[in-house]
């Protein structure tokens, strides 16, 4: 991946480098999160699930991913 065909954004409080180009969906997959078992609020708001298919990253987006953990008794 070379400096023009990636991008900086914030991943739970860390700068992390990506492809440009990617949706929010394909973005979670590249950094191996399972897209039915987080959350994710998308600089600021939790964005519905619907619209991570279509929702592009840009430089300097801020993402926290909350991963879901079934269990209790």
């Amino acid at each position: 991946m070379t400096a023009a065909e990636a991008i900086t954004l914030q991943l739970n409080g860390e700068q992390r480098h990506c492809p440009a180009g990617l949706s929010l969906e394909a973005l979670l997959r590249h950094c191996g999160y399972e897209p039915r078992l987080v959350v994710v609020e998308f600089n600021g708001t939790i964005l519905a699930r619907r619209h991570w298919p279509d929702q592009p990253i840009q430089a300097g987006d801020v993402l926290e991913v909350v991963t879901i953990v079934g269990g209790g008794s």
